[in-house]
């Protein structure tokens, strides 16, 4: 979300979109794995700071389910935004991606415990 230019500042955009581009370049397996992990980190009862806003149904306290990808919308929190902000400083190393066509942070350049 932060490479694509996903941030809070910007409109949100569809959730498709950012887990197609997810599993294009960094995550090759199923979609629900990277989407699940979108919508718990925007559910504020799991989280005691979300790291991405999410439009739509991202499920409920008593454990509805989240509406599918195609009906949401999200874009990263301003907080995340923060746990990113030097990584193109040279603070983290970083390696290939699974086929080698870009490169990924082997950490994350965090300024505070996730």
């Amino acid at each position: 979300m932060y490479s694509s230019g996903n941030t809070h500042d910007k409109n949100f955009r569809k959730s498709a979109k950012t887990v197609g581009d997810v599993i294009g370049q960094y995550h090759p397996h199923g979609d629900y794995s990277v989407y699940g992990a979108m919508v718990r980190l925007s559910q504020d009862w799991k989280l005691r700071h979300v790291l991405i806003e999410m439009h739509g149904n991202n499920g409920s306290i008593d454990n509805d389910p989240p509406a599918a990808m195609r009906y949401t919308e999200a874009k990263l929190s301003l907080l995340a935004e923060e746990l990113l902000r030097d990584i193109n400083k040279e603070t983290v190393s970083f390696i290939p991606n699974y086929d080698d066509t870009t490169l990924e942070p082997m950490v994350l350049p965090s300024r505070f415990p996730k």
